[in-house]
């Protein structure tokens, strides 16, 4: 019997490149964007400045895990722990065009993400500086939500939020689920939680739910589309989208 002499001649086959950037393999990517640690943090420390930048798990890039924490976190910063009021003025004014020039206001605006400074250096508020605001007036409804199944690869779990839309499943993250309920994500698929959620959103993927909880049992009948609208909305849902 002979063996395969690999030794050191031997060498991986090359991975494919991504379509979308020109800095990583489409594997990374595909993690990243699954990923709060984007590519970056999945790269090891020699090659980390190549892909830092990389679009295809970037916070800017809708739709990724990382631009999906951003928005929670600007969703908590705006119901829960508001900008003080001196730095908010100073957010309102860029958004409506105008110039600021308190430098601490400016920085703590920065450091949050809700502010960029171009090379002009005329400091313009960010899309989650926007959303930061938009949440500030959104209305936000207490709603049940169903979790239909969960991808422990892509780390995602899909719901029916039943205050946006009684059968049309959204895309959460299974990690906020997890770390909000305690529940494992075996114990996760068929489980009814309860929720506050910009219920009004006009995207699914706009939906951000916080102060998520195990939900008590539902009365009968809850989800059956025979039974009266008056069953739900005793529930103090927030409204239906169609």
């Amino acid at each position: 019997m002979t063996l395969e002499p690999f030794g050191v001649d031997y060498e991986h086959p090359a991975e494919a490149d991504c379509l979308n950037c020109p800095c990583c393999t489409a594997r990374l990517c595909e993690r990243g964007a699954q990923s709060a640690h984007q590519c970056h943090g999945l790269t090891p420390e020699e090659f980390r400045a190549t892909v830092y930048n990389c679009p295809c798990s970037s916070p800017l890039t809708r739709g990724t895990h990382a631009w999906r924490l951003d928005r929670i976190r600007a969703t908590l910063y705006a119901t829960e722990h508001p900008l003080s009021p001196g730095v908010e003025v100073v957010l309102r004014a860029l958004a409506q065009g105008e110039t600021a020039d308190d430098l601490q206001a400016l920085a703590r605006l920065r450091v949050a993400g809700f502010v960029a400074e171009p090379a002009d250096e005329v400091f313009t508020v960010t899309e989650l500086g926007q959303f930061y605001l938009d949440m500030r007036s959104a209305p936000r409804f207490p709603t049940p939500l169903e979790v239909l199944s969960v991808d422990t690869k892509a780390r995602t779990a899909q719901c029916v939020v039943v205050g946006f839309h009684i059968s049309e499943p959204v895309t959460l993250l299974l990690d906020q689920l997890q770390a909000e309920t305690k529940l494992s994500a075996e114990e996760l698929p068929g489980t009814w939680l309860e929720a506050e959620a910009n219920c009004h959103a006009a995207d699914a993927m706009d939906l951000v739910l916080t102060r998520i909880t195990v939900a008590p049992p539902l009365p009968a009948g809850f989800m059956d589309p025979e039974q009266t609208p008056e069953l739900r909305a005793g529930d103090q849902v927030g409204g239906e989208q169609a």
